[in-house]
This record gives structure tokens, C-alpha cells and sequence, in this order.
């Protein structure tokens, strides 16, 4: 073995792990490939069957569900693993054991356990020229080196990109949930709506359970041809189960939601928008499916104690109240337009301030056509600036495509760092004679991710 992969275990923090990791191709870079993480999980003994899995995918709402249906398995007091991805601030938020991050020490004594195996695995790779696991291969291993040492009773798992070629997919998930389906990611997924969906269908497995949220005709008939010809049983939002109601309520949301087998009413949801209800009725769905097979009710009482215990950092979520700070993690079309319609519903300002990054492989100029047509009705400017990751487009070339665009020139500012920005709208906002003054943190995850940290969150 060669001594860089040798010496991969000898990390003592999770802070040097994570370097390590980075060292590591990101997913973004790598020829799609399963057998790789197929040969990582032979070595390591098969982690990924240690307990059955809840797999989702879709292009919005997947960590919203996957944090849903946690809670609803951690009512019913099953031990539960969680991986979502990507992290808002540290690694260990994307590897969650009873609805907390993995601790430190598992985290580095698991990834010391494993890297040995990973490194022959590395070796074999590039004895065929190939290139060594990526950064979200060996982090998926390691999600389920994890959740094996726990061990968990349930493992929700959500996938990084796609579905097909998608590392979690050596899984074999007894219930696979889609989310919302829409264009993003292109470059890897495909150009239409239908071709995307035929990617995240690839989860489905035989003698599986298709719960799928609402989605567009073109999704629908992708994802109910697969079930079909897997022979699996399959349940649609709109059709076998949904939002009976909801209404706006402090701090979120009550609902009334038609599950598989069951009917819960007065369910408390602690996020805001349209949106996550219909990700709680997916949850419940879900969770129906795995504890039944769909046709047995959960208990209300435990329905309304799990949805009501969640938490979805990063989504519409208040950081501060005086002048209110809202951070949302939305980072395509679909995901703004759905933010937006969330913040005007359970909101009322007079000013917004918007602080906007956006990454390069997005679609900047939909996502701008998004801010400027859904915020029209508020008093707005727009704040754009970056995060401190490497894929953050310019704030000026943000700020002169927004101008191009139609922005009025008086309310677009370019600011180069990320702290200044906030300040900045916040500044603004609270200086309001009205005290009517509001900031939105929103356009990507990393930007998102450190306004969280800037905020002592």
C-alpha cells in the first residue's frame, strides 16, 4: 500500500479528518460509478445492510423529509442513523444518531477504523487508472461504518446528487421517497424534468416502496413506470395521501394530514410554508409504509409529538428577531419560488433586505428572475456577496446581472465578503424609523452555512 493511503487513519480531530477528506475529488468531478462504493462497502463488510434503510431523493425538501421522518422513527423510539448532505457548518452534522451529530470521538475512531480498508480500496483504483473514492464516496462510507457501530434500529438516508449512480445507492432501501422533482444540476442529471426523474428513480428497488411527494405529469409517469416494473408498491402526494389543511400558527404551522392508513389532525409543525407541509405528509407517508407496510395507522399522539419536535436549520429559519434575520438555503428556481410564497405568507415587512450568493454551477440569472419577481411587492435591495467556498460566483458579476436583468441600480449592491454583507442589511434594516426592517440570508448553502456560524448559531 502507498503511504499516502496508509496514513489516512492518523487523523485525532474531526478537523484533521475533514481535511482529509477534502484532499479527496469532489463528487461534481467524478465519472458517475457504483462499483467503487460497492467494493468499499465489500471490504468493510457490508455496513450498509446493518439495518433497513428510508432512502430519498427529489430536488428539493430531501433534508426537511429525511429530519421529519427522524423524528416521527425517534417517537416510536427506534434508534435512528440519519446522513444528509451537504453541511451547513461541521461535517458531523451530515452523519446524525438519535437526531444529533455523530460525537466527535466516533466520528475520528470510526474513520481511523475504516481508512486502512478504504486505502486498499484506493490502491485497486489506481492500479485500473481509476481515481480513488471521491469526498462523498468515503463520507458515505463512513455514514455507514457509523451507523453500523451504533448500532441504529433505522437508517434515513439521503441521497448527494441523482439516484442512480449515487454513492448511497449500494443501499437497499425497503421504502425509497421522492421529493419534489425540478431542474437542477443539469450538467450531471439531465435537461428535462423527465430525464432528472428517471436518475432519482434508480433508488427504487425490488421488494421496496415508492412514496413520492406531488410531482409534475412528466415525473410522475417516469417514477410509476419504475415502481411498476419493479413490481413495487407505490403511494402519490395528491392522490393517496396529502394536506387535508393548514393553517399559519406562531412559530410554524397546523395541519390536518391524510397519511396511508391513517387521518392526523392538529399537528403542530414547527417551519413555515406550504412547502414543508406537504414534506410532512411525505414523512408520514413514509413512515406508514416502513412501520406497515402503509396500512396500519401510527398513533396521533406519537404523529404530533415527532413533526412537532423538528428542527430544519437553515430553512426559513429566524436568527435573530430584532431586526428579524431569516436564513433560507434555497439554491435553485424551485426551491426560492417556494421560500418566497413561505416568507410572505407567514411574514409581514415593510423592507427586505436580501443577502444573495450563489454558486457557479447553479442557474444565476433563473435564480435572480426568482428574487426579483417573488420580493416585487416589499420595499427591497438586494445585498450580493459570497461565501468563502472556491465555487462562489463574484458579487459584481452577480450585481451586473441583476442590474442586466432589470434590478433597479439603486437597490443592487456588490459586497465582497459575506460578513460585511450582513452587517450591512442588518444595518439598514434596523435602522428603520417603522421598525418594519427584515434580512434574507438565501441563494446557497455556503453562504447560508456561515451566516449561521456569523450569527453565533
Amino acid at each position: 500500500m502507498s503511504a499516502p493511503f496508509a496514513e489516512a487513519g492518523d487523523a485525532s480531530t474531526v478537523e484533521e479528518v475533514y481535511a482529509r477528506l477534502l484532499e479527496r475529488a469532489p463528487e461534481n468531478r467524478m465519472a458517475p460509478r457504483l462499483d467503487a462504493m460497492r467494493r468499499a462497502m465489500e471490504v468493510l463488510g457490508e455496513p450498509q445492510r446493518a439495518a433497513p434503510v428510508i432512502h430519498l431523493t427529489g430536488t428539493n425538501g430531501k433534508t426537511s423529509t429525511a429530519r421529519m421522518i427522524e423524528a416521527l422513527l425517534l417517537a416510536h423510539d427506534l434508534r435512528v442513523g440519519r446522513y444528509t448532505s451537504p453541511h451547513l457548518a461541521r461535517v458531523t452534522e451530515r452523519i446524525s444518531v438519535d437526531g444529533e451529530p455523530v460525537e466527535d470521538a466516533t466520528f475520528v475512531r470510526v474513520y481511523g477504523e475504516i481508512a486502512p480498508y478504504l486505502g486498499f480500496v484506493d490502491a485497486e483504483l489506481a492500479e485500473r487508472g481509476e481515481p480513488r473514492l471521491s469526498y462523498f464516496e468515503t463520507v458515505t462510507a463512513l455514514a455507514f461504518a457509523v451507523f453500523a457501530d451504533a448500532p441504529v434500529d433505522v437508517v434515513v438516508l439521503e441521497v448527494g446528487i441523482g439516484g442512480s449512480w449515487d454513492a448511497t445507492n449500494v443501499a437497499d432501501a425497503v421504502v425509497s421517497v421522492v421529493t419534489p422533482i425540478d431542474l437542477d444540476h443539469t450538467d450531471m442529471l439531465g435537461d428535462t424534468v423527465a430525464e432528472i426523474a428517471a436518475e432519482k428513480a434508480g433508488i427504487l428497488k425490488p421488494h421496496g416502496f415508492l412514496v413520492s411527494a406531488p410531482q409534475a405529469p412528466e415525473a410522475a409517469e417516469v417514477l410509476l413506470a419504475r415502481a411498476r416494473e419493479l413490481g413495487v408498491p407505490f403511494r402519490f402526494g395528491g392522490v393517496e395521501f396529502g394536506v387535508e389543511s393548514r393553517a399559519t400558527a406562531v412559530g410554524g404551522q397546523v395541519l390536518s394530514l391524510q397519511g396511508l392508513a391513517g387521518r392526523y389532525p392538529e399537528v403542530l409543525l414547527p417551519l413555515f410554508g406550504v412547502h414543508q407541509a406537504e414534506n410532512a405528509a411525505t414523512a408520514v407517508a413514509a413512515v406508514e409504509a416502513f412501520l406497515g407496510g402503509g396500512d396500519k395507522e401510527l398513533n396521533p399522539e406519537l404523529v404530533r409529538a415527532g413533526l412537532g419536535a423538528v428542527e430544519s436549520p437553515g430553512r426559513l429559519e429566524l436568527a435573530r428577531k430584532a431586526p428579524p434575520v431569516l436564513l433560507d438555503a434555497a439554491h435553485n428556481p424551485h426551491g426560492l419560488t417556494a421560500a418566497a410564497a413561505a416568507l410572505k405568507e407567514a411574514f409581514t415587512f415593510g423592507k427586505l433586505n436580501l443577502v444573495v450568493g450563489v454558486l457557479h454551477e447553479k442557474d444565476a440569472e433563473a435564480m435572480l428572475r426568482v428574487l426579483l419577481d417573488e420580493y416585487e411587492e416589499f420595499h427591497t435591495e438586494f445585498w450580493f456577496t459570497r461565501s468563502s467556498s472556491p465555487r462562489a460566483v463574484d458579487p459584481q458579476e452577480l450585481a451586473e446581472l441583476a442590474v442586466d436583468l432589470g434590478f433597479p441600480e439603486d437597490v443592487v449592491h456588490a459586497v465582497g465578503t459575506l460578513d460585511d454583507a450582513v452587517a450591512e442589511a442588518v444595518q439598514d434594516a434596523a435602522g428603520r424609523p417603522e421598525f418594519d426592517g427584515a434580512v434574507l440570508v438565501t441563494g446557497s448553502i455556503t453562504v447560508v452555512g456561515e451566516a449561521r456560524t456569523l450569527l453565533g448559531l
